[in-house]
């Protein structure tokens, strides 16, 4: 609009075909970018995210992660980097990854915190536009799949990723109880009012396996994914249970030695992107 003053927060007009794409910069590359979301905390989307990195990179391609989780990120410490700080580019305005033992590479806002137990006390906007910048303010070097790891629910930063980053596909986590149907439709709807493609649904949580006898016990109880995988016509990529060796891992900052063969479906699916 010709009258528009660029304050969203007080507008009520439908800017939808405003273009509000961000751009890396030239010494960048970034094939292609998938979400990973979910309508509540707490479920998993973290995780997901790590395996999926760690995967796709054991398989030959070349990973990131931008962790859009500004306010409670946990990507670092997974991959044992908690204590990494990014550096600047020499003699520009431009910030370099910190890249994990096997090559993953990552941007953060811990990476950019004098403490990583420092609060961000930033309101929505803000947080919005840092996640912008690590997208145009980072040197992404040749990457095949940059995942970004969401906050919960569908406000300022969800928005600002659909909006302004090139999201070839979304991946939405959830968990086994009835409640998820409720979250996860929030997602699904927020995808296809932004027009962006659900990859497919990952169950986090979704049982524990006897370590004696190896039966499958669903301790949520019986899981509604594949009805709710129906009822919106996308599928089930991964059930991935609760175990003790991959909590351990994790809490080590070693999730890159994890070998879940619950996640390669979900991996498949992304690697088709570029196939």
């Amino acid at each position: 609009m010709a009258d528009c003053n660029h304050n969203c927060g007080s507008c009520s007009q439908d800017c939808s075909e405003r273009d509000f794409k961000a751009y890396l910069r030239k010494d960048s590359s970034v094939k292609k970018v998938i979400g990973i979301v979910s309508g509540k905390g707490g479920v998993g989307k973290s995780l997901v995210t790590s395996l999926l990195a760690s995967k796709v990179n054991k398989d030959g391609f070349r990973s990131a992660i931008l962790d859009a989780d500004i306010t409670g990120p946990s990507i670092p410490e997974s991959f044992g980097v908690g204590q990494e700080r990014a550096a600047a580019l020499d003699n520009e305005d431009a910030l370099v990854p910190v890249v994990t033992e096997s090559g993953i590479q990552i941007m953060s806002m811990n990476f950019l915190l004098q403490n990583e137990t420092d609060p961000v006390i930033w309101r929505g906007p803000v947080i919005a536009g840092a996640v912008k910048q690590f997208w145009t303010d980072v040197v992404w070097k040749d990457v095949d799949f940059m995942f970004v790891d969401m906050p919960p629910g569908t406000g300022d930063v969800p928005l600002t990723v659909f909006q302004s980053l090139p999201v070839d596909g979304l991946i939405i986590v959830s968990s086994p109880q009835q409640l998820v149907r409720v979250i996860v439709e929030k997602a699904v709807n927020m995808a296809n009012m932004m027009k962006i493609p659900i990859l497919g649904l990952v169950e986090n949580m979704s049982y524990v396996k006897c370590p004696d006898c190896g039966k499958e016990i669903t301790i949520f109880g019986k899981s509604n994914i594949d009805e709710i995988a129906k009822s919106f016509n996308i599928p089930v990529l991964a059930r991935l249970p609760m175990e003790e060796s991959t909590s351990r891992a994790v809490d080590a900052g070693d999730v890159e030695s994890i070998d879940m063969p619950e996640i390669e479906e979900a991996a498949k699916a992304v690697e088709a992107l570029l196939k």
